[in-house]
């Protein structure tokens, strides 16, 4: 069974690959700002605020960026959850993590 801490995990973890990815590479992060351009675009009113936190997170400096990233703290769990990092990772980093987190979540407690 899935819950909220095991699911925050995995995407701290996915959020790290990410943040690695951003250090080694910042020219990726165009593609965080598409994605987020075009949830701006078609979101809800409600979504809108979150996104905005992204927004001014990805003009900002890479440092506070990466702090959200890899960040343990309330604010950071929140804002993972609408992560507009989609398709920065490949498909096989994210089925690894994803492999690895299914594995936990069907052993019995």
């Amino acid at each position: 069974m899935k819950d909220h801490r095991n699911i925050d995990e995995r995407s701290w973890v996915l959020a790290c690959l990410v943040a690695e990815r951003v250090k080694a590479d910042p020219s990726i992060l165009p593609r965080a700002r598409a994605n987020l351009d075009r949830w701006l675009r078609t979101s809800s009113p409600g979504v809108r605020p979150v996104l905005m936190e992204w927004k001014s997170l990805l003009e900002g400096p890479h440092d506070e960026l990466l702090q959200v990233l890899t960040g343990r703290d309330e604010r950071a769990t929140r804002l993972r959850q609408s992560s507009p990092f989609a398709g920065v990772l490949t498909a096989t980093e994210r089925n690894e993590v994803l492999r690895r987190f299914a594995r936990h979540e069907s052993i019995p407690t």
